[in-house]
């Protein structure tokens, strides 16, 4: 796990010398047991990294023998070893055994289509001297971020976007449309960013760009949900156990020790149960608890840890804890967000790290690939529904979903079904599954100033993003996508998954994101990964194998951090107040500032009896851009700050034991 930034734009050595170390500094998280600049006519490289495979050889940038392919990454390739013989046997030399060494070999024989044989989160960044090009590539799951700003006649690169902020050429402006996006989907298309001027290079893309100007882009993979036929529940666990014990075979590899996130449920308890067996030792594994009853479950990871026999740490927090982290939290992930969930991941990663560890594995994925949100079976009953619409005993089965619909049902039965019931009959609509979804989190818009909203904007850009083969998906096959390529990319593995971990210098592995799962469940028929209102049925089935039951067959309990009483309750920090008033408000420029205060004074009114989540999210959204806006746009600039590294310039390293 590494940082890495770079540009093609002209400019005097020690100009690009300068900047490529401003540009560090703002990576220093990311990598901070190295720092690495390379230089040559018209572009520099600079890699800030985490030391994880080949602690001795494997800093970058990294040459090949003739001096003509530089690379810096930043990720993992798991199976480098594979390869490595691979290459070996086709005539290629090694000088290390680092995983970045044979992204240079493998682009040396197969070009571009390298990254097919890649197993890993990646992003990097491929200087080919010969040609006077620049090659970008983004994992397929876009696990690791990778960032882009034009620039006349240059582009720059980075994993972060304020790395990229540090460049002259651009400004420091919150981008009006990411917030769109954000207040009606969750999250930010990566045709964008949270600032004006820079986008991300879409998950499974590279990019090309010529010493002419000509930059081509290419999508190299997406995930297809087309079922190969009817399949036998006990067939699909065996390959699913192969396919799981490979991936984590894999994910296990490290010259450092890697530990595991325990949260008690499903998704982490199999990978914890997996990786100890496979480890033939005992296992770390960290989770994290909350004071607040409401959101705990340690009672749940002592159980797992028990049964297990790893050794367990749990990190309890508070709202005091929250509230303060939530602003690095927010600056780590450089966009505004929904909730508070992301602060305490950051205090984890930090137990993690001052642990002596800085590889964690983790449960990410498993939901989206394995059909395990409530969203695919809200979407399955709506679809039920709408063929016998005048039914009152249909929508009904919304209170097996959500037990507190009993009360509304019954007390207020027009409006319950209502909400379920918009947009019922269209069928044909591509956001079918996601429509109450993100018709709830549009509401949210009406806080912003309205010169600003671009209605529907954020929907047709959506749809422009799904797969050409969308429409031959299954329903399920459509919600599953969806929620791929907007809330677990978008969200999950950035806002709370990697930034969190990163701004600790912890790296996050994802077995359940390795292409060959993801791709046997999207091959899968529906019904073994979700029949009725059964969801992740092959997983539980699997899961039966070496966990408890009760384990195997517990609900999905999401993720939630407190919100309403950590901002406006008893204690609350001073910089929430400060933040909404109406003056700072107006600074920022992107607010209905009325709306606002009437929000607030809501808040405050009904913070006894309980807030609406939508509030709740708009509370958030609101706190979260004004730090953004007060840390980025506002802030200070930073000093450089850079570990010992390489400095090379064309191919001759002119600095092995640091840069100056």
């Amino acid at each position: 796990m590494c940082g890495i930034a770079g540009f093609t734009t002209a400019m005097d050595q020690d100009s690009a010398m300068e900047l490529l170390g401003f540009m560090a500094g703002e990576l220093h998280h990311r990598g901070p047991d190295g720092t690495g600049i390379y230089l040559d006519e018209g572009v520099g490289l600079v890699n800030t990294r985490l030391a994880v495979i080949d602690i001795e050889g494997g800093s970058q940038p990294l040459g090949n023998e003739d001096g003509r392919f530089w690379v810096v990454q930043n990720g993992e390739i798991y199976n480098h070893s594979e390869l490595r013989i691979e290459l070996a046997e086709l005539g290629h030399h090694f000088e290390t055994r680092s995983d970045t060494e044979v992204i240079l070999h493998a682009f040396e024989e197969w070009g571009p289509a390298c990254l097919e044989r890649f197993n890993g989160p990646f992003a990097l960044a491929l200087w080919d001297r010969k040609k006077r090009s620049l090659f970008l590539a983004r994992d397929r799951f876009g696990v690791r971020p990778l960032f882009l700003a034009d620039l006349g006649s240059g582009l720059a690169f980075a994993s972060e976007a304020k790395a990229l902020l540090r460049h002259p050429g651009l400004g420091r402006e919150l981008d009006p449309g990411c917030v769109v996006d954000t207040f009606s989907i969750w999250s930010t298309l990566p045709d964008r960013s949270a600032f004006r001027g820079i986008r991300e290079l879409p998950p499974g893309h590279w990019m090309s760009v010529e010493s002419s100007g000509v930059r081509r882009l290419h999508q190299w993979w997406d995930l297809s949900f087309r079922a190969s036929g009817e399949g036998e529940i006990r067939d699909a666990a065996d390959q699913l156990d192969v396919l799981m014990r490979d991936s984590l075979r894999l994910r296990l590899r490290a010259d450092v020790p890697v530990a595991a996130y325990l949260s008690g449920g499903l998704d982490s308890s199999i990978i914890a149960a997996q990786a100890r067996e496979l480890v033939g030792s005992r296992l770390t594994c960290f989770g994290i608890g909350f004071e607040d009853p409401d959101y705990d479950e340690s009672r749940h990871q002592e159980r797992v840890a028990k049964s297990l026999g790893v050794d367990f740490h749990r990190l309890t927090v508070d709202s005091a804890d929250i509230a303060a982290l939530f602003p690095e939290a927010v600056l780590l992930a450089e966009k505004p967000i929904l909730r508070t969930a992301p602060a305490p991941m950051l205090a984890l990663s930090g137990l993690v790290r001052k642990a002596g560890f800085k590889v964690v594995l983790t449960g990410e994925g498993a939901d989206e690939v394995f059909a395990g949100y409530d969203l695919f079976r809200e979407a399955q009953i709506r679809r039920f529904w709408a063929r016998e619409p005048e039914s009152k005993l249909r929508p009904r089965l919304f209170e097996r979903l959500y037990p507190w619909l009993n009360r509304s049902l019954s007390q207020r039965p027009a409006y319950a079904q209502a909400f379920f019931g918009t947009g019922i009959s269209d069928h044909e609509d591509p956001l079918y599954s996601h429509r109450i979804r993100f018709g709830t989190t549009a509401r949210l818009l009406r806080f912003l100033d309205p010169d600003i909203h671009v209605q529907g904007h954020t929907e047709t850009r959506t749809r422009a993003m799904l797969a050409p083969a969308f429409d031959e998906f299954s329903s399920l096959g459509k919600a599953q996508y969806l929620e791929i390529t907007t809330f677990l990319q978008g969200y999950l593995l950035h806002s709370q998954g990697d930034r969190m971990l990163m701004g600790r210098s912890v790296e996050g592995r994802f077995p359940f994101l390795d292409h060959r799962v993801a791709e046997f469940a999207a091959s899968l028929p529906d019904s073994l990964r979700l029949q009725g209102l059964k969801d992740k049925r092959i997983l539980r089935h699997w899961a039966r194998r070496f966990l408890p039951p009760d384990v195997a067959e517990r609900p999905k309990h999401p993720y939630r951090a407190p919100i309403a009483r950590i901002f406006l309750g008893a204690g609350a920090p001073a910089y929430v107040a400060e933040l909404l008033e109406p003056a700072r408000l107006a600074q920022t420029g992107l607010f209905h500032e009325r709306n606002v205060g009437l929000l607030r004074e809501k808040c405050l009114r009904n913070l006894a009896t309980g807030i609406g989540e939508t509030d709740e999210m708009a509370l958030v959204g609101i706190v979260s851009l004004q730090l953004l806006h007060e840390q980025m746009v506002r802030r200070p600039l930073l000093a450089p700050r850079l570990s010992p590294g390489r400095l090379v310039v064309g191919d001759q390293v002119l600095n092995p034991a640091g840069v100056a």
